[in-house]
């Protein structure tokens, strides 16, 4: 009785936590784009503008992935766990596993494993002014 009381309560977490992904990529989104036309009417230059929507976009997007893989992880915790569910998250976090590692390297422009030199070098850049 008890355990069928906390799988509920963590059931109930995780589709929390599942709508808290969502509404942060959704809110991203509308952040981004309202930044972005701020921004591209002022100056008219809306090239200029694009580069820092798709990076808040991604970024938006890459925080929501963060809270909808935490969901998927906890929500296992209630699942029966047979060799096609654990199959089905390691499959699902794989994949977003992956969009995050792409939508990081997007945003940054570099590698991960890069980054520390293109620091180093952005910062030594600001020396230099």
């Amino acid at each position: 009785m008890l355990t069928e009381q906390a799988h509920a309560l963590v059931d109930q977490f995780a589709k929390a936590l599942e709508l808290v992904g969502v509404a942060i990529i959704l809110g991203g989104i509308i952040v981004a784009t309202v930044t972005f036309l701020r921004d591209g009417s002022r100056t008219r230059d809306w090239r200029s503008a694009y580069p820092g929507y798709r990076s808040d976009i991604g970024r938006g997007i890459l925080l929501g992935l963060e809270f909808l893989v935490g969901a998927d992880i906890i929500s296992t915790i209630t699942a029966p766990l047979t060799f096609e569910s654990v199959g089905l998250l390691a499959a699902i976090v794989a994949i977003r596993t992956f969009l995050s590692f792409s939508l990081e390297t997007e945003i940054e422009g570099c590698w991960p494993w890069q980054r520390a030199t293109k620091d180093v070098g952005r910062s030594l850049n600001e020396t230099d002014r």
